[in-house]
């Protein structure tokens, strides 16, 4: 019997994911092009995905890209005894990573650059922008 539950979410931007990954201090191993790389579950059971990220020294989280955006792939409760952290508290604490990382890609497009950028006691983002 799988433990490995899936969650879709918004994230389109494999870029933006690995840097919100790295400030959030999370190792990953990324597939090679035509490869999967294994995730860790329960009992040493796996799944495949394009990425995963090492949550504990036994259990990974697995990234899924797909045309609809990332889908995590987890045995979650391994990932909650492990870390302590739970599927909707992982989900959200790289949400937000990413978003900021996002946004300040787009605004770099559009010709901005980052004067200022702050985060705040309440876990706000405020960016302050330039463009010449």
């Amino acid at each position: 019997m799988s433990h490995f539950t899936t969650v879709q979410t918004k994230i389109n931007d494999v870029v933006c994911l690995k840097r919100a990954l790295h400030d959030l201090g999370f190792t990953f191993t990324e597939a090679k092009a035509g490869e999967k790389v294994h995730v860790r579950g329960y009992q040493r059971q796996k799944t495949e995905a394009d990425l995963a990220i090492h949550v504990s020294k036994s259990y990974d989280v697995g990234v899924i890209v797909t045309a609809q955006g990332v889908r995590f792939v987890a045995d979650w409760w391994g990932v909650e005894t492990t870390r302590g952290l739970t599927e909707q508290e992982f989900v959200q604490l790289v949400l937000r990573k990413y978003s900021a990382h996002k946004v300040k890609e787009e605004l770099k497009k559009r010709g901005y650059t980052i004067a200022l950028e702050e985060e705040k006691e309440d876990q706000t983002l405020h960016i302050r922008v330039r463009r010449y």
